[in-house]
């Protein structure tokens, strides 16, 4: 028993660190001295929980209209070189879906034009689809909106609008709108554009602002004969997991490449396609983590002041324990157990709480907006009406981290104090 005993004795510098931590306030000096160790702990979990929720959020928002957006983009085009039709279509099709990552592929052809209502005139993207396989590429063909674009049929230049597009046209279900080519045709008289009346069949809402107020959708074969083109002038493709696409697109430029009778083609991923938007807004993320990680810091520091007080109230208690044969080193080692434990309690309520609020807040924040009578994410404004979240573990465990090496850092030289603190000067007054 006295072996084990002493296998397990904690070391006096954990027992003295942690009682002078949760020290009693038995003076005033002491009671202040808890006070500001307090508000330090106070202060590094606040911050750690900040950098959680925060990154959570920004990361929710990130998915989010990552999410809407590829419901509208592709994952992956592959379309022409020189920018008109695609030599064989269904070839170039079936080369693509040898891909076992490939779940879908449908053509498609991409082109700009004037939508024209009375005086109304608005610049938009035109999509040349094939109804019967777009739902195979894109979320837009959905429950709500598939009796709609089932009744866009070859030759009758039907056109379904984005929902706000309709909206700031003025049109609806059964009206003629004006499409106007950018390409127009060579007259005696000069260059007149070309245009077409086209039925407007319906409309559909992606949940993305910029698709639904600057796309419209006709089909595949009526953009062709609108736009000069042979055919399809490249093919969209959906894959199993979003996030392979850069690798995908390598595989499929190398096995198209070999396919010499298909012409020369070029593939583009999603992340080419919006690398200004994502760039962006992980360089707003990683300026957050900066910023709030300076809080954790400053937080983190205040250790230092609280330590170099418990330190001075402690110079008879070190004085004593250097008499009694303590080494330097054990002095050093008590005040960095004590500051280290404020760092490690703060840290993990910190960790606690930002973790509750971030995987609650969709619960939290509509509770907040009932209770104020506010809406922090107005319909009519943002794209997304509700606050989403998605915690990390690649943002979790770096903050935690953080957190700790600084508040570790913050008792270095507070410690090394006591430890030069000499036994003779502290007791000559005592």
């Amino acid at each position: 028993m006295t072996l084990f005993s002493k296998t397990f004795e904690i070391p006096y510098e954990w027992l003295l660190g942690w009682r002078y931590t949760r020290a009693g306030r038995s003076t005033r000096r002491n009671g202040f001295i808890s006070f500001i160790s307090g508000v330090s702990m106070l202060g590094i979990g606040l911050g750690v929980a900040a950098l959680i929720i925060v990154l959570s959020v920004m990361n929710g928002f990130q998915k989010e209209v990552r999410d809407r957006m590829l419901g509208v983009v592709s994952h992956i085009e592959v379309i022409a070189n020189d920018g008109g039709a695609l030599r064989d279509v269904l070839g170039t099709i079936a080369e693509i879906k040898k891909n076992p990552e490939v779940v879908g592929a449908a053509p498609f052809i991409d082109a700009q034009a004037l939508l024209a209502r009375g005086e109304d005139m608005k610049g938009v993207l035109v999509r040349g689809i094939v109804p019967e396989l777009e739902s195979e590429v894109s979320d837009v063909v959905n429950a709500r909106s598939r009796l709609v674009f089932q009744t866009l049929r070859e030759g009758e230049f039907g056109i379904v609008l984005g929902n706000d597009l309709a909206k700031r046209l003025g049109v609806m279900a059964g009206d003629v709108v004006t499409l106007i080519a950018p390409s127009g045709q060579v007259t005696p008289a000069g260059i007149t554009p070309r245009l077409k009346q086209m039925k407007v069949l319906g409309t559909f809402n992606s949940g993305h602002y910029e698709y639904d107020a600057n796309l419209a959708m006709v089909h595949v074969s009526d953009a062709a004969k609108i736009f000069r083109l042979e055919g399809a002038s490249g093919v969209r493709v959906k894959l199993r997991d979003l996030h392979t696409a850069l690798q995908v697109g390598d595989d499929l430029s190398k096995a198209l490449s070999v396919k010499t009778d298909l012409g020369n083609l070029y593939v583009r991923d999603w992340t080419k396609q919006n690398r200004t938007w994502f760039a962006a807004v992980q360089v707003e993320k990683t300026m957050m983590f900066i910023i709030l990680t300076l809080i954790v810091a400053v937080a983190a520091f205040n250790l230092v002041s609280t330590l170099v007080m418990t330190v001075t109230d402690k110079r008879a208690d070190i004085a004593i324990l250097r008499t009694l044969g303590a080494t330097p080193r054990s002095i050093m080692g008590i005040f960095v157990v004590q500051g280290a434990a404020v760092g490690v309690v703060g840290t993990l309520a910190g960790l606690g709480l930002g973790l509750l609020v971030a995987y609650n807040i969709d619960i939290i924040v509509p509770a907040i907006e009932r209770l104020f009578n506010a809406s922090f994410l107005p319909r009519d404004i943002y794209l997304i009406s509700r606050m989403p979240s998605e915690p990390q573990s690649g943002d979790i465990v770096p903050i935690t981290v953080i957190a700790l090496v600084l508040a570790f850092a913050a008792t270095l030289y507070p410690s090394y104090r006591a430890s030069r603190v000499n036994p003779a000067e502290a007791l000559r007054y005592e």
